[in-house]
């Protein structure tokens, strides 16, 4: 058995710097991640900004520890937070033998990095430079900070788009992308046996998501013979009475259905049942709904926004389009046992269990003799 750490202090998007309060952080990725490493037998602790701490009172399968994050008007913990006493911690526990940070531009990863760079393994998502100030902070950070300070820490990236940035300035960059992980337990195979005629959109309602598109798209694609279908919209946020009244407006109150924000116990049987995960998102970075989605037994219609876009083409899980219409609509259901049997084919490397697998043994490869990991 290892001992793992794994250090994202942000547990969720937040789009103002106001963050939101959940009632839980176990449907969140990182936490599914842990889970992994849980089963292969690993020791797995968690540290998060004490900021994302849910509402409600929970008890974790492992280690979770929430730390206060400082200087807060120039580390915004939405986008940057600062975690002072992250340094002493991992002084403390020197027992960790393997230490998985997220994002290079990071002052957690930073720290991780710069006392223990042989066990420190950076998963890295973002594939552009931080808009914060114009770009300039980010500009430094990758060049001098991420490629100087923390160049004997190995990155691993979550996409091919992540791999070919982060390789212009840090120097250790595994060929391997690690994806988001999905826990297949959540998936069992029955629910996707039975399609029903709907559509489903799991996502924030705000203004990159486009989900109006995504519902005037979908009033096309009824009134091309297909009436009886349904689109589930799965999410809140401020644009819902919004989308509400477009709905009303274009009289499709009993073919579009707002449910809320939802559990996966009550998402994915919805998502499951789909046709296909409908996605129309104008910046987003990997979306792990795409992977839940496929994980379901589910195709997806997306832009090409979205970094794991690139597999859903590559391995034909769903239909890539910028320009998605009530056509591309028509194509995912008419050959949809085909779309359904490749996310089925595919969904084993999705797995949260899968996903901890390749960073135990990317770390071996790496350092055979100079970690404890087993």
């Amino acid at each position: 058995m290892s001992q793992i750490a794994v250090i994202n202090p942000i547990l969720y998007t937040s789009e103002t710097n106001q963050i939101p309060k959940v009632h839980s952080i176990k449907d969140t990725m990182i936490y599914t991640l842990c889970l992994g490493f849980l089963h292969l037998g690993h020791s797995v602790t968690l540290i998060a900004a004490e900021d994302y701490r849910p509402s409600d009172e929970e008890t974790y399968d492992f280690p979770v520890v929430w730390m206060q994050t400082a200087c807060r008007k120039v580390f915004l913990p939405r986008a940057l937070p600062y975690m002072p006493k992250l340094r002493g911690f991992l002084r403390a526990h020197k027992e960790f033998d393997l230490i998985i940070s997220s994002e290079v531009f990071g002052t957690w990863s930073y720290t991780a990095a710069r006392l223990y760079p042989e066990k420190t393994l950076i998963w890295h998502e973002l594939a552009k430079h931080n808009n914060i100030l114009h770009r300039i902070p980010s500009r430094i950070w990758y060049r001098l900070i991420g490629g100087l300070l923390m160049r004997k820490a190995a990155v691993i990236p979550r996409s091919e788009a992540a791999a070919d940035f982060i390789r212009q300035f840090m120097p250790v960059v595994s060929d391997m992308c690690i994806e988001h992980g999905v826990d297949l337990e959540k998936c069992p195979q029955q629910l996707w046996k039975e399609k029903k005629e709907q559509f489903a959109v799991v996502s924030q309602f705000i203004e990159r998501k486009r989900i109006d598109r995504i519902i005037l798209r979908f009033k096309a694609f009824l009134e091309n013979g297909h009436p009886s279908f349904r689109l589930y919209l799965i999410g809140q946020g401020e644009l819902e009475e919004q989308l509400r009244t477009l709905v009303k407006q274009h009289h499709l109150e009993e073919s579009v259905l707002f449910c809320g924000q939802l559990g996966h116990d009550r998402l994915l049987p919805i998502v499951a049942q789909s046709r296909a995960l409908l996605i129309a998102t104008a910046k987003d970075n990997n979306m792990v709904s795409i992977a839940e989605s496929i994980a379901a037994g589910t195709p997806v219609v997306t832009t090409s926004v979205p970094y794991n876009a690139a597999y859903v083409r590559r391995e034909k899980l769903g239909i890539v389009s910028d320009d998605w219409n009530e056509e591309t609509l028509r194509e995912i259901c008419e050959n949809n046992a085909f779309y359904v049997q490749n996310c089925v084919c595919y969904r084993d490397r999705l797995s949260n269990v899968y996903c901890a697998q390749q960073f135990v043994d990317y770390i071996k490869r790496k350092s055979p003799d100079e970690n404890g990991i087993s």
